[in-house]
């Protein structure tokens, strides 16, 4: 049961713009926070057993031959993103670095998905259970590559001698 009832023009319009202010706005405070408090030994972002030291990411979801595709939206954010797309560095600060940087996409990827039920406020139930099914479709596949590539740096830097 929706709260607020609105023409079926004026709700797409708001669930568009609402999206929109969503990513920004998510995307505009993330990229703010320091680096320190994305730490990939935290619970939210350790390694689990199931993930098979990130043999899962390959072995279910074949995902290198699909995550080349995602578009890394550090490109849009000029100096304050850090581009994934491509290293620009070999040694442990920027591994160590871009490992954290993982974390911080990750998270940005979870709340972009925890918003989606907002859209019920406004939307036909349909909707909203539609917003949730494109919020995950679209957020997901980000989420399984920050998490592919946190193993792949973590095996990186055993080569260096991880830090704690």
């Amino acid at each position: 049961m929706r709260l607020i009832h609105l023409p079926t023009f004026w709700t797409i319009v708001i669930d568009f713009v609402i999206w929109f202010v969503i990513h920004i706005g998510v995307v505009a405070l993330m990229v703010r926070v320091p680096a320190h408090h994305f730490n990939p030994n935290h619970w939210l972002y350790r390694g689990r057993r199931w993930e098979k030291e990130g043999d899962l990411y390959q072995e279910v979801f074949k995902i290198k031959t699909w995550k080349r595709h995602l578009p890394d939206g550090a490109k849009f954010l000029g100096t304050l993103g850090f581009r994934k797309k491509q290293l620009d560095g070999k040694s442990k600060i920027y591994f160590e670095t871009f490992r954290a940087e993982t974390c911080r996409a990750e998270a940005t990827h979870w709340i972009f998905i925890l918003f989606s039920p907002l859209f019920f406020l406004w939307n036909p139930r349909w909707v909203g259970f539609f917003m949730i099914l494109y919020a995950l479709t679209e957020n997901i596949p980000f989420i399984l590559v920050q998490r592919y590539n946190r193993y792949r740096f973590g095996h990186l830097l055993d080569r260096f001698g991880r830090t704690p």
